[in-house]
C-alpha cells in the first residue's frame, strides 16, 4: 500500500465521540451508519459507486483544502455548499477496534458522484447510475435502509435486529431439538433492555454455541442424550454473515434442554460472559456502565423465602 491509498488526517477530521453503528458492504460499496445516526460511505465504496479508482477518491481529499483551490475540488465543494452542507471537511475519521476509519458524509458523497456523473471528462456511466439511485430513494433512507438501521434510537435498531433474527429463525429447528439461539433469547432481551447495541458485529449465541460445542465434546453427551444435527440457520440480508447464508450449526437433543440450561447459569453466565462482554468495550462495541449494569442483572435471583 502506497501513501496515496490513504487520506491524510487532521485533527479536525478524527471524531472521537463517535462509534459505527451499524456497518455492512453491498456489491462491493462500503457503508454505514455513526452513532449520531450520521449515513456515510467509505471512501473504497465511494470510489466504486463513482466507478473510479480509489486513489482518485483520496486525491481530491487531500486537495480539499489547497489555496488557491483547484478546479475539480471547487466545483465539488460548491455542490457541497449547494446542498446547505459545510464544505470544510471531505471526510472524517473514526476509530473502531484501534483502527482509523476513514468515512465520507452524505453531502460530499452526493457531490462527488454528481461531480462524476455530470461535470468530469470521461465514462460516467457508473456515476449517473449511483446518483440516480441515490437521488431518488434519498442519501439517508439509502444506507439506513441497507445497513438495517432505525433513526429513532439505537435500542430500537437492536430490537429491530433481534426480531429480524427471530422472524427468520421461527420453525427453522426440527422437531425434538434446540437451537442455541433460540434458548438465549431471554439473554438477548436482557443485554438490549440494558443498552447493548446488538447487532452484525455483536453476536452472542456464536460465541456461546462454540463453547458449548466444546463441553458437549468434552463431556461426551451424546452418549447420554443421542447425536446433535445440523440445521439452517440465516442471518438478515444486512448482516455480513448473511454472504454464506444458510448457515448450518448444530441443534441439540431436547432430552439435554436441561444440561444446557444448567451449564448456561452455572458456566456461561458466571465464568464466560465477563470476559465476553468485557471484549466488547476493548473494541468499542460496548460502554463500560453498560457491560456492568449487564453483568449485574445475570446474577443469580435469590429465592423468595416460604410463607409461614
Amino acid at each position: 500500500m502506497t501513501n496515496n491509498d490513504l487520506p491524510v488526517t487532521t485533527e479536525q477530521q478524527l471524531r472521537l465521540d463517535l462509534q459505527v453503528a451499524a456497518e455492512g458492504e453491498f456489491d462491493g460499496v462500503g457503508m454505514g451508519v455513526l452513532s449520531d445516526g450520521t449515513p456515510f460511505l467509505t471512501i473504497r465504496g465511494l470510489a466504486r459507486m463513482c466507478g473510479v479508482d480509489h486513489a482518485a477518491i483520496v486525491r481530491i481529499t487531500a486537495d480539499w483544502t489547497v489555496k488557491p483551490p483547484r478546479p475539480r475540488e471547487q466545483k465539488i465543494r460548491e455542490l457541497v455548499r449547494a446542498q446547505g452542507a459545510d464544505d470544510s471537511t471531505a471526510f472524517m475519521a473514526v476509530v473502531k477496534n484501534g483502527t482509523i476509519n476513514h468515512i465520507v458524509p452524505a453531502a460530499v458523497c452526493m457531490a462527488i458522484l454528481e461531480y462524476y456523473a455530470f461535470e468530469a471528462r470521461g465514462d460516467n456511466t457508473q456515476a449517473a447510475k449511483s446518483y440516480r439511485v441515490l437521488a431518488r430513494k434519498g442519501f439517508n433512507d439509502f444506507i439506513y435502509a441497507q445497513v438495517g438501521y432505525n433513526p429513532s434510537g439505537a435500542a430500537s435498531v437492536a430490537w429491530q435486529q433481534f426480531h429480524d433474527r427471530v422472524t427468520l429463525a421461527y420453525h427453522t429447528v426440527p422437531q425434538g431439538y434446540f437451537s442455541i439461539f433460540k434458548e438465549l433469547a431471554d439473554i438477548f432481551v436482557m443485554l438490549i433492555r440494558k443498552g447493548a447495541n446488538l447487532g452484525p458485529t455483536f453476536v452472542p449465541d456464536i460465541s456461546v454455541g462454540q463453547l458449548w460445542a466444546r463441553y458437549w465434546t468434552s463431556e461426551n453427551l451424546e452418549v447420554l442424550y443421542g447425536d446433535r444435527i445440523k440445521y439452517e440457520h440465516n442471518y438478515p440480508g444486512y448482516f455480513p454473515q448473511a454472504a454464506s447464508n444458510p448457515q448450518h450449526p448444530y441443534c441439540y437433543p431436547d432430552d439435554a434442554l436441561g444440561e444446557f440450561r444448567k451449564w448456561v447459569r452455572e458456566v456461561y453466565l458466571p465464568k464466560r460472559m465477563p470476559g465476553y462482554l468485557l471484549d466488547k468495550v476493548k473494541q468499542g462495541q460496548l460502554p463500560p456502565a453498560i457491560a456492568t449494569a449487564a453483568l449485574e442483572a445475570f446474577e443469580p435471583l435469590k429465592p423468595i423465602p416460604p410463607r409461614r
